[in-house]
């Protein structure tokens, strides 16, 4: 089935360069060029994947993604005309999957909108459910769903992806390096807190009460010590 991709820009000419890549690669596409505008589109045509503007009119691009985030899952690709790392953060924190930072080559676009669907795709062979700490943490690949004590659990595609690839790796030190090349894939060019930052927030959002659910391995990475 052809993938529908949200575009939001309010720059005309960057709106049609990545439709243009996008529609080249097979991809079904829609745009808008304010926030207001996405948040409709959103609503009124289940697009698969979201390529998102920070700095976008009427609602802010961190806006729509927050409103997005409360009501969804769906992989979201930041663009930002800002370098800084703490802003590069920021995005991951409010709910981006990845981002790149303007100017940016559309290919390498092109190249992580395939990446983060090929990470959302997952096959039926992955059907079985994986339970830990006598069933309160459940997790159900074919569905990208995380439960604790029965309550749904709002992770981003990433970071489910990186919550599943470590739970299938239980109590083995995995690496920064591994975890981009296992789950993120071997064109991902981000920053070295990418990781940190997505594990800090499966820590936040699976709060496991007296328990770690991921432990850091000071010098060498992180462990899931799902039991």
């Amino acid at each position: 089935m052809t993938k529908k991709i949200l575009i939001v820009d309010d720059e005309y000419k960057i709106r049609k360069i990545i439709k243009a890549y996008l529609n080249d690669e097979g991809f079904n596409t829609i745009t808008a060029q304010n926030g207001k505008e996405a948040l409709n589109l959103f609503e009124n045509e289940s697009p698969d994947l979201i390529v998102l503007d920070l700095m976008i009119p009427e609602i802010s691009g961190e806006e729509v993604c927050m409103k997005i985030r409360k009501r969804s899952d769906i992989p979201i690709l930041m663009l930002t005309a800002k370098g800084l790392e703490e802003e590069r953060v920021k995005g991951l924190d409010i709910g981006a999957d990845d981002y790149l930072v303007k100017p940016f080559s559309p290919r390498e676009l092109t190249a992580r909108v395939k990446a983060i669907l090929r990470r959302s795709d997952f096959s039926a062979s992955k059907a079985e459910i994986l339970s830990y700490f006598d069933g309160d943490l459940k997790i159900y690949p074919s569905k990208m769903k995380v439960t604790y004590r029965q309550k749904d659990i709002n992770l981003t595609s990433t970071e489910f992806d990186i919550l599943y690839y470590m739970s299938r790796n239980p109590n083995q030190v995995l690496s920064r390096d591994q975890l981009v090349d296992k789950v993120l894939g071997l064109e991902f060019k981000g920053f070295d807190r990418t990781i940190d930052v997505h594990i800090k927030n499966i820590r936040k959002k699976v709060d496991i009460t007296n328990k770690d659910l991921i432990e850091t391995v000071y010098g060498a990475g992180y462990r899931f010590v799902g039991e």
